[in-house]
């Protein structure tokens, strides 16, 4: 166990520093919609929404982060895409939106054939999971711009979402009321964030190599690459069969991921029930000396996705995820305390 405390911010991303600059790209980005009335005004949140009649498309993109580097050091690139995908049509289901077509782009230090084969099967195979059609994207060489880790070739992936939902049926967390509960469903792994801090905690503290098996039981490579957990399936069945008053996609900053919708409905949580956290984040916490508190803003600790409801629908809510092969518990309420998170594990009680 390394004796000095290891933080997210020294791993090289810094979450207070990104939320500091919100206000002003939040400002930038609005003086753009000025022009476009189809555009609704909820900004910050999981998608962007546009208006065309009285149906929404909503737009999401994003990328995988520094898995890449894992896969390099993997020399494994055919499950990464997945990843890619799934960023996207998680955070466009937490609108109530059901993803329908994706593009992608391929930015490689150099071009191979293979390589770009490899990641496409990634991207095909989280589209089939996500029953998502691919219907464009890019290739291209962005030679001196990436770089990969030395005898490797660099590249990144990002994944761009087009959702659809009727306006009737927008879940933007307007709704959450107090004593409605929080269904916590199981990720995969450490999906597709804090791969930063987990890379210095196992290869620059602990000196381990990607072969290498921990105490907790895995190859830390192997575990690193887990594909991200794809919930469409699941949370379309929910939404589509229960109410739903919120829904949160647990990704970069952890849990403070549920203050985004707290905000909307000016209220708190406090998770209770939380699970037994992974093998994989007992591993980075003992290694690293990582605080409790910056594993729970940092990492998913085992819950992927959240989905707030009344409570008399949680056990539909728990069922549906069982039938579709993914467990799925009660972790926690809504509050009456405005942009609090509490959560209380068996040791210590963390705030955000």
């Amino acid at each position: 166990m390394g004796e000095k405390s290891i933080t997210y911010a020294e791993a090289g991303v810094d979450i207070d520093l990104l939320d500091s600059s919100k206000e002003r790209i939040l400002k930038m980005i609005m003086s753009t919609c000025e022009a476009r009335k189809e555009v609704l005004r909820v900004f910050g949140h999981f998608a962007g929404l546009i208006q065309i009649g009285e149906k929404i498309v909503t737009l999401h993109t994003d990328g995988v982060g520094t898995k890449v580097l894992v896969a390099q050091m993997m020399d494994k690139y055919d499950t990464i895409g997945i990843d890619g995908v799934a960023m996207s049509v998680n955070d466009t289901l937490c609108v109530g939106a059901e993803p329908i077509a994706l593009v992608d782009t391929i930015a490689l230090e150099k071009m191979d054939p293979k390589l770009v084969e490899d990641l496409l099967k990634g991207i095909v195979e989280g589209a089939k999971q996500a029953k998502t059609a691919i219907v464009g994207g890019e290739t291209a060489p962005y030679l001196g711009v990436i770089t990969g880790i030395t005898g490797k070739i660099g590249f990144d992936i990002s994944v761009t979402v087009l959702g659809f939902v009727e306006k009737s049926d927008l879940i933007l967390g307007d709704k959450i009321k107090v004593e409605d509960v929080i269904i916590g469903l199981e990720s995969s792994g450490i999906h597709s964030n804090g791969l930063s801090l987990a890379r210095k905690v196992f290869f620059d503290i602990a000196k381990l190599k990607i072969y290498d098996e921990v105490e907790e039981g895995f190859i830390v490579g192997e575990e690193l690459l887990k594909p991200t957990k794809i919930y469409v399936p699941e949370v379309m069945e929910i939404i589509k069969k229960t109410t739903v008053n919120g829904l949160v996609n647990i990704t970069g900053g952890g849990f403070t991921k549920l203050k985004r919708v707290g905000k909307i409905a000016n209220l708190g949580f406090e998770l209770d029930n939380m699970p037994d956290s992974l093998p994989i984040f007992k591993s980075i916490k003992r290694l690293g000396n990582v605080k409790t508190q910056e594993m729970y803003r940092t990492f998913n600790q085992g819950i992927g996705f959240c989905i707030i409801c009344p409570k008399e629908e949680g056990e539909t809510v728990i069922r549906i995820c069982k039938n579709r092969g993914t467990k799925a518990q009660t972790i926690g309420k809504v509050t009456n305390k405005e942009g609090a998170i509490k959560i209380k594990t068996e040791k210590e009680t963390i705030k955000f």
